[in-house]
Order: structure tokens, then sequence, then C-alpha cells
């Protein structure tokens, strides 16, 4: 008996140790093609790029995969429990395989062969690591072997919550969001830090299947699965029985997060500020590189700026008449789904789209579109309301060009029409809206920074993504004479030189060009200060032919209006292409002094690790950062800018325009509590409507027209359309603000002149300005006329009668 069971142990030892050797070769021959463990100690994964206000506000986000990462550290205790007692309660205890649960797993699988159940998986949080990190999803055997042994490196390299951090950050949860930071915000909108047990369970639940749980698919299995979470929490000990019971009782409470851009009103900043990235950094950088950005926009500004658009666009579209409804629809049974399928504008939430369900001459019955849920199910009751006649009269009119007029709602609308509609302010009634068949754009800049505090692109970024401030090449008109004029006066011309306002005209290749001033007629010998104050085309044309072309091209290329300028008489009436931008920052340098800046919608960019990559400000400061005060001087910013522009000139062009604001072109039409310039702007035939302007501390300009060129009817002009937008939203921009004046540069003197002689003034003189002037300049002594030949002594100018002075200074002409 004895030789017989030293035989067989003979024999068991044998073929165990042959069973050991060939498990042994195998595991070699795995283990030798085995992934480096180490690049975990590398990890970056793609993280969301985040564009953020100036005051911080989130903007925006961009990512390919939703992920927010977050160390260990700021992962609470709650979460980590949720996910311990759902994938892994021993990770603490074991050394990579959870040798326990393994041979459970083991055992249920084999007492459920053929009951067709899936096979139940026995992975630590540590094999997913291994697996998520450093191998496929391929359901092998080699797979499995590989992903254990990995599991035993990676517990003897990494502490347990490296592990563990690595794990919640990379896993996926549905909704395309990554990493427990991102999920908590997809599905909650809401940080880690303040998620409920439920909500904390029902993340936890997710890892093992995001679509077998999904909250609108699946809502049973879902809350069942997060109620399976709770009971393990209860079981581990992490949560008590009575806070587990409570948990359990609450819904899902799904909400998921609004994607895209987060600021109201912020749409066409984001979209700019996206491109840009792109531009400087690549289409990863932004979607996958966790960029933290720092934008210049001023929320409240912003929503200023597009308020006043919309007001505008609003009011000269309606005046034209109505386009019609946006859609017809069969209410004949229920009106909610039918409606509820027709896309409104997300960004003008002032607006409902609603159907008209009965109408009579006095008003009209609507259906209001009902609301969905995050799922896009109707959820929301019928709501109905009505539109009073008072509130559509403006809709009588058709803009269809048929001269259609109607003199009642009944005579406009139709039931089953769908149009848009806005509350009234007392609450009780709607008004009947149309999304305007004119656009524009319009930009806020802080003139001593080059930050745009505001851009607005158009009516609605939902209407139309074409950014109108950035994108839209259009003619400036006489929007674009302050920089013939500055050239003017940075060459020895003063703002009381006096140029002829007459007829002109030019043969080149056998075409004749006769400019005239807007409404025709001339005013004869006038200042530059009235050329410009009343926008005269002869005057601005005889101005820049007395210069020379080449040297108006080249002022405005220094000021960044056009890259290359083709050196032409027409081109100073601004029949070049270029942008609001673009017109906005120049006129940023007439409102700073003369100093050149460079527009930014960006103050700063870091990297996913805090390190600032982008700073737009480049002034220094040396001795900002002294850790005491040792009786030095104080710091000074220095600003290393380049003055394209003389200061006293920037002083001389700001004096004139405004008298734009007061006497001139836009007279009336500017309501500020502080100093004012700007300059009107119109093109041929009225296609685009122009106003930039400027207080000491803040730039905006803005233009409308449609985006197919085309005349925007009689009276659209810069002065009429723009300057009141301009109005309306500076007087919202600058509240609560103190007013300051524009700084005089140190050795400008002021002289009494003549209005419109440009000669000094004498005492009673009724037509007299104090008029800034160089040192070493002055009024002229003689009356001189630049394109004419008339002269006269100041003697013979003070002597002369009225109608010999009429003669002189010729008509009032017409305003552009």
């Amino acid at each position: 008996m004895i030789r017989l069971i030293g035989y067989f142990f003979g024999i068991g030892a044998v073929f165990f140790l042959g069973v050991a050797g060939a498990v042994a070769l195998y595991l070699a021959s795995v283990a030798k093609d085995l992934p480096d463990y180490e690049v975990l100690n590398n990890y970056a994964p793609p993280v969301t790029t985040r564009v953020h206000a100036g005051n911080g506000a989130l903007m925006a986000e961009y990512a390919r995969e939703r992920r927010l990462y977050l160390p260990i550290q700021a992962i609470p205790d709650r979460v980590k429990a949720a996910f311990l007692s759902a994938e892994d309660k021993n990770f603490y205890q074991h050394p990579g395989v959870d040798v326990t649960g393994l041979f459970r797993a083991i055992m249920v699988n084999l007492q459920n062969m053929g009951s067709g159940r899936r096979p139940v998986g026995a992975s630590t949080i540590t094999q997913q690591v291994a697996k998520n990190f450093l191998l496929s999803s391929d359901q092998t055997m080699d797979r499995k072997v590989k992903e254990a042994i990995l599991s035993f490196r990676i517990e003897q390299a990494y502490s347990k919550d490296r592990i563990l951090e690595l794990y919640l950050n990379e896993i996926f949860f549905g909704l395309n969001s990554y990493g427990i930071a991102g999920a908590a915000l997809t599905y909650f909108d809401k940080s880690v830090t303040e998620l409920t047990i439920a909500e904390t369970a029902y993340l936890a639940s997710l890892p093992k299947g995001p679509s077998n749980y999904h909250p609108f698919r699946h809502p049973e299995a879902a809350l069942e699965r997060r109620n399976w979470v709770i009971d393990r929490m209860v079981e581990n000990g992490y949560v008590t029985q009575s806070d587990g019971a409570e948990a359990k009782a609450q819904p899902l409470g799904v909400t998921p997060r609004h994607r895209g851009t987060y600021l109201f009103a912020s749409d066409y900043f984001s979209e700019e500020v996206r491109r840009q990235i792109i531009e400087r950094y690549g289409d990863n950088a932004l979607y996958e590189g966790g960029l933290s950005v720092r934008t210049s926009l001023d929320p409240r500004i912003q929503v200023a700026a597009r308020k006043a658009l919309q007001h505008g666009l609003l009011s000269y579209d309606e005046r034209r008449g109505f386009h019609g409804p946006i859609k017809t629809i069969e209410i004949g049974g229920d009106w909610g789904p039918a409606l509820a399928k027709i896309d409104a504008f997300s960004d003008v939430p002032e607006w409902k789209l609603a159907v008209v369900l009965a109408v009579d001459d006095s008003g009209a019955d609507i259906g209001l579109q009902p609301s969905k849920d995050a799922s896009g199910k109707v959820v929301a009751e019928r709501v109905t309301g009505r539109i009073e006649a008072k509130n559509m009269s403006w809709a009588y009119r058709s803009a269809k060009g048929d001269r259609k007029t109607a003199k009642s709602p009944a005579g406009v609308l139709e039931v089953g029409d769908v149009v848009y509609v806005e509350p009234t302010e007392d609450g009780n009634s709607y008004r009947l809206r149309q999304p305007p068949k004119v656009q524009g754009g319009l930009v806020a800049m802080d003139p001593h920074t080059g930050r745009v505090l505001a851009m607005v692109g158009g009516f609605s970024y939902g209407q139309s993504e074409f950014n109108r401030a950035t994108q839209a090449m259009r003619q400036p008109g006489s929007s674009f004479k302050p920089f013939v004029y500055a050239a003017a006066l940075d060459n020895g011309y003063t703002p009381a030189s006096v140029i002829l306002d007459a007829p002109f005209e030019m043969v080149s290749g056998g075409q004749v060009w006769r400019p005239q001033n807007y409404g025709g007629g001339s005013a004869g010998p006038s200042t530059l200060r009235l050329g410009i104050e009343r926008s005269r085309n002869l005057m601005t044309v005889r101005l820049a032919n007395d210069m020379g072309m080449n040297l108006v091209a080249e002022y405005a290329e220094r000021f960044g209006i056009y890259d290359k300028m083709l050196p032409v008489l027409a081109m100073s009436l601004g029949s070049g292409e270029t942008t609001v931008m673009r017109m906005v920052s120049a006129y940023a340098v007439l409102a700073n002094g003369g100093k050149q800046i460079k527009p930014s919608l960006i103050d700063r960019i870091q990297d996913r690790y805090g390190k600032t990559i982008f700073r737009h400000e480049e002034r220094t400061c040396e001795n900002c950062n002294a850790n005491d005060w040792e009786n030095q001087a104080e710091p000074e910013l220095v600003d290393n800018r380049e003055q394209v522009l003389d200061p006293m000139t920037a002083y001389q062009i700001t004096s004139m325009m405004e008298g734009v604001v007061t006497r001139g072109t836009a007279a009336g039409k500017i309501k500020l509590d502080r100093p004012t310039a700007g300059k009107t702007g119109t093109t041929n035939d009225e296609k685009d409507a122009w106003f930039v302007g400027y207080t000491p501390d803040l730039v905006a300009g803005l233009y409308i027209g449609f985006d197919n060129p085309a005349p925007l009817g009689r009276g659209g002009t810069g002065g009429s359309l723009s300057a009141p937008i301009f109005n309306e939203f500076m007087q919202a921009a600058v509240e609560g603000t103190r007013p300051t004046k524009f700084i005089v540069p140190e050795g400008m003197k002021f002289i009494a002149v003549n209005r419109k002689t440009g000669m000094q003034a004498y005492e009673g003189d009724p037509d007299t300005i104090m008029e800034a002037f160089k040192p070493g300049t002055g009024p002229a002594d003689v009356f001189s006329v630049i394109g004419g030949d008339e002269y006269a002594t100041p003697e013979e100018i003070l002597k002369s009668s009225p109608q010999a002075n009429q003669a002189v200074t010729g008509g009032s002409g017409g305003l552009f």
C-alpha cells in the first residue's frame, strides 16, 4: 500500500510539475508581449476645453470625450464608496485580482450554464484599469490572463489611490461623458461634491453598461440598478439604513446639461474663440487638450449689445411689413406634436413658436409650442393665448413686394399659420414677431487694451451662424473718412484748413467718375471740420487728391483697415471692403491717443496643468512683484506699443468727430452723459448703414444691411439707422460708470476760429468754435481754398456782406 501510494504520489508530482511547467511556459509566452504599464505615469487623457467670460462665468465647453480630470483628493469619499460597492468592495485588500470574487463568479457561471444568462465577471478595478488603458476588450482567455498579470504589476508599482484615480477619470458613462467629474455635469449639471447618495449610486451603476441603464430609454432598469448599488453601500457600511431607504425612494432626477454655449447671448463670441484656438493650436488641442480659456467678454455689455442690435434690426424690418408665417400646419386634432417638431431659435428665449387657432378682426387665438424633456418627448400641457390687433398692426403691410395692405388681423393670418410671438409687458397677451431679413454686426472694445468686450454677429446665432462682425466684408462708406482726415492732419493740414466743396469729375480709361454729396448739392469752401461733420464726399475726394492716395492707403493699412489698399480716389469714400472688427480696432487707435492695439477676444490660455501658454497683455512691469516696500519708486507699467498716429492728431480728429455727434450727421441721435465722438457711414444706394464711435473708455461700431447687399430704402443712412442702435447700446454699457474726458495732449493750443472760413474769429463773431492746433500751427491769415483759387484778406472777409459771405461759403448741402 505504501509503495502504491508512493507510486501515485510520484505520478501526481510529475503531472503537477508538467502542468506547472506548461502554465509557466504559457504565462511566459503571454507576458513577453505585455504592454509597458509604466505609461500610466504619463497618463494624459483627452480632457474638455472650457471657455470662460471675463468674470469667470462658463461660456462653452469643447470635447470629443467630455472629461474633467480630478485628482483623488478632490473626489468625495461618498463617490469612492459607491464605486467600490458597485465594482470592487475588496479593492483595498486584494493584490490586483480578487481570488474570492473570482471563485464566486466561477460558481455562479457554472450554475447558470445553459440558462442563456450572461456570464458574471469578476474583474477588479485594477483589472479594469489594465484593460482600459493597456489592452483591448476582446473576450479571450489570453486577454484575461494578460489582464491579471498586468494587475499584479500595477499594484506593485502604484498606490491604491492612484489606481482608483485613474479608474474614476477614465471610465465611460454614456452620453459622451468620461470620468466622474464629466459624468456629474452631464447627467445632473452638478459638481462631484454636490452629488447626493442617489445620484452617486446611479453614476456608479453606469460603467457596467451605460446603454443598458439609459435614464430615458430604460428608466426601470436604471432605477433597479441604482437601488442595487445603494443596497451594497448600506451593506458595506458606507451609508446608514435610513439614508439608503431615503435615497432609494428618490427618482432618478437626471437633468442632462445643455451642450454648447452656456452664457446667454455669447454664441457668436464663443464660436469666434473656438475658431481662433483651432487656428492657433489645432483641433486636438481644442477638443482633447483640456485648455482653460479666459476671454475678454463682459456678460453685461454683451447682453446690452445683443439687445440694441436686435431692437434696431426688428424696428427696421417691421417698418417694411410682414414676410408671412414660418410654416403652416394642420390643426384638426392635437396641434401640439406637429408644432413641437418645428425648431425654434434657442438663443432668443423671449420668443415662442405658436400656431394660429382662430383669427378675427380683433386679434388671433394662438397655441404655444409645448416644451420637451431631455429625451425630446413633449411633456407640457397645451398653453393658449391671444394676439390683440394692436400688437400686430405693423404686419398689415406685406413685405413681399405685392403692395398688399390688410386692415385687420384677419387679413394677415390664417388658421394653421405658425408664427413667432413674444409676451407683452403686462403678460396678458402676445405680440407678433418675425425673424428679420436684414442683418448686421456689432463689436465693442476697450480702446486702451484692444480687449473685445462684446460681439454680436447677427440677429440670432440659431438663425445664422455666420458672424457678420468678423466674417462679413462690407464697404464702410463715410465711416472711413476720419482716416483720410487723420492722414491730412498728420501731414500739415489743420481742422481749419479750407477745401472747396464743389462738383468734381475724373476721367480714367474713357470712364468719367463724378462723385456726389449725399442728397446732391455742394457747400462751396468749407473747413475740414465742416467736411467731416457734414460728411461731404466732394471735399473728401479733393482732400485725398491733394494729399495723394498713396498716403491715404499707407494710413489705412497702418490702422489695419485693409491689408493692401488700392490707391484710387474712390477708396477715400470707403468703397473698399473690410469688417466691423477692423473698423472698431482702427477707431480704438484714435480713441487711445494713437497707440497701436491688437484686438483680442482671449485674455489668457492655460494648459491642463495650469501653465499659461498665451497672454494678450504685452505690457511689462518689472517692479510689480516686489515682496516688500523699501522706499523704492512706485512700479510703472511700461507701454511699449507702437505709436501709429501723433497723439495731437488723434485728439484733433476726435474733437472733429465730437462735432459729428453734436452738430453733424448724427446730431440728436447720440445722447450720452459723457464726451462722445463718432462717424456715420452710408454706402452707395444705401446698401449698408454704419456708425462707429467712442467715449474715452469704450469704442463700438456696427453696420446693418442685407446679406446679399440690396438698398435699405430711402433714409437708410448711418445717422437714421445705426446711430440710434449705437446710442441704445452705449447708454446701457456705460450705465453706472464714471464719466471721463478725452485727454488733451500737452502742448495743444486752442484758438477761436470762424467755423466757415477757418480764420481766427473776431470778438462777437456768432459762428465761433474753439479749435485745437498743434504747436507752430494756427488759423490762416489769408483765406485760402484747397482745390480752388479764392483768396481774401481777413479784413475783406470781415467787411463782406452776408450776401457776399454766402457766395464764398456756399449753401448748406445735404447730410451723409
